[in-house]
């Protein structure tokens, strides 16, 4: 299971034009999902974004966590972060999970996310969606939890 995470100042996501999900200072997170996730990875993961120590603290060094900082989670789904790239000039969608699998996962880790912590937001499965951000920093990083590694 990929999260690519995003520290951000606010971030929304629309469906159709109407908001679906939004959140103040936090992270957003895009989440592929690949064949072979199970909610083992997804748990990772989750615990990972928690806890990951991506906020300044007094000093101005990344040292906080979201559930440090009670910041807001705005998890959205996005399959294309499974993409395989590695040849060609299109991308293949053999890794990632099915759309039921991916579904089934993704609502899992949203579940899962509102038992551990407030806010949580999201944005809406096989939806074409439009997300906004003010990136603060900007911040990135790219997390997976993977069926043998953890990375």
């Amino acid at each position: 299971m990929i999260g690519l995470l995003q520290r951000v100042a606010a971030a929304q996501v629309e469906v159709d034009g109407d908001p679906v999900g939004a959140i103040d200072t936090g992270l957003l997170v895009l989440i592929g999902v690949e064949r072979g996730d199970t909610e083992i990875q997804a748990d990772r993961l989750l615990e990972r974004l928690l806890g990951y120590r991506v906020f300044a603290d007094a000093d101005g060094k990344m040292n906080r966590s979201l559930r440090e900082v009670s910041g807001g989670l705005l998890l959205v789904p996005q399959f294309t972060l499974a993409a395989d790239t590695r040849k060609g000039m299109r991308p293949s969608f053999t890794p990632a999970a099915s759309p039921t699998e991916g579904e089934r996962l993704f609502g899992y880790l949203v579940e899962r996310a509102r038992r551990q912590h407030t806010p949580v937001a999201t944005g809406r499965f096989g939806a074409h969606m439009r997300v906004g951000l003010t990136n603060d920093g900007p911040v990135t990083f790219w997390l997976r939890a993977t069926p043998t590694t953890d990375t």
